[in-house]
């Protein structure tokens, strides 16, 4: 958990640990592979799961305009990552479009 909130807190330096738990919880046994813990900003169908999976299904935001926004502003702000963790990137989507608090 403590490598989750690490990574976060270099996008943002006062992130909610408890936000980050939840985010965790929610990817429970995606996050213990490597492939599935990452997040590809290249792959159309990565980005289309993370719209749909995540921001419309877990954040329940279905204006696909909003959710395309926050998702390529977020690969934006993580370009300079490789290895773009999913856990910070949910994070970042979710304070983009002001649902932390709705985890």
């Amino acid at each position: 958990m403590a490598d989750y909130l690490a990574d976060v807190k270099k996008y943002d330096a006062a992130a909610d640990a408890d936000a980050v738990a939840k985010i965790v919880k929610h990817l429970g046994i995606a996050l213990r592979n490597r492939d599935s813990s990452l997040v590809s900003c290249t792959d159309p169908e990565e980005l289309k799961r993370v719209r749909n999976s995540w921001v419309a299904g877990k954040l329940g935001v279905t204006d696909g305009a909003k959710a395309d926004a926050a998702i390529e502003k977020t690969c934006k702000v993580m370009a300079a990552d490789n290895s773009k963790s999913r856990v910070t990137f949910y994070y970042l989507v979710a304070k983009d479009l002001g649902m932390l608090g709705s985890l």
